[in-house]
């Protein structure tokens, strides 16, 4: 099929850094793909604005922790794909989806660890696995960390340790899938202001204030801050970028 348009998968894609991420992948031409949970109505608003800018986009929906889900969904994109797209294949994926967790280690819950594990680590394991034959050779992805695996904040010993193993994972990634030549980073943003955890970095003031505080550059992260750098690393510019951790949190905890 000549279809030339590179095409992008960004999970979580409806709402917050995502949205910003699928914004600014389209701002580089590309056509996207985003999977929201359950707000369908923010997922097709989404649609609408990346249509606004002349890119094609379609909306799935995917429970990212669900991993028995993932063959049925695979089906689906891949009649996205042909139908929407003209395209066999697809190029990036930028494994977003995410849900915040706060419990001191001491009273972290079996359901809550287990519930991380399946979103945070073992659906992006199982979720980029079955999307290897969809991948064209020479595509990217992008895995999503956080500041909290490089500096200990309480309350997130649980989540940070997933995303631990996300970054040791895009290691292994890079190393194996290397012949086919894709590259895989791990992009760490540090505290945003988003919905992320009930929005609490962006409506408490008091650790608003103290966020910035630890910050070279004296502010709080907003989504703007983080999608450009996804965008970046799905260019031709950031070829030769691979197996890297890109921490973009304004110099957070120096």
């Amino acid at each position: 099929m000549a279809n030339n348009t590179k095409i992008a998968l960004v999970t979580g894609g409806s709402r917050g850094l995502g949205r910003n991420m699928a914004l600014s992948l389209a701002k580089k031409g590309i056509d996207i793909v985003l999977t929201y949970h359950s707000k369908k109505e923010e997922a097709l608003a989404v649609v609408a604005d990346i249509e606004k800018t002349g890119r094609k986009a379609a909306a799935l929906q995917l429970d990212t922790s669900d991993t028995k889900a993932f063959g049925a969904f695979f089906t689906s994109f891949a009649a996205v794909l042909k139908d929407h797209f003209k395209a066999d294949r697809f190029d990036f994926l930028v494994n977003n989806a995410g849900i915040g967790i706060h419990a001191s280690f001491a009273e972290t819950t079996e359901e809550q660890f287990d519930q991380l594990v399946d979103v945070h680590f073992k659906g992006v394991f199982f979720l980029t696995q079955k999307a290897l034959p969809l991948i064209k050779d020479g595509g990217r992805i992008i895995n999503l960390s956080s500041g909290l695996a490089r500096f200990s904040t309480p309350g997130y010993a649980a989540y940070a340790s997933m995303k631990g193993a996300i970054e040791t994972l895009t290691r292994y990634q890079a190393k194996e899938l290397g012949a086919r030549g894709i590259a895989v980073n791990v992009v760490a943003p540090g505290a945003i202001e988003t919905d992320f955890g009930g929005g609490v970095v962006r409506d408490n003031e008091q650790l608003n204030k103290m966020i910035a505080g630890v910050t070279a550059l004296g502010r709080v992260g907003l989504p703007d801050d983080i999608g450009g750098v996804v965008a970046f690393l799905c260019t031709e510019d950031a070829r030769w970028i691979n197996a890297q951790r890109i921490e973009v949190s304004g110099g957070m905890n120096l």
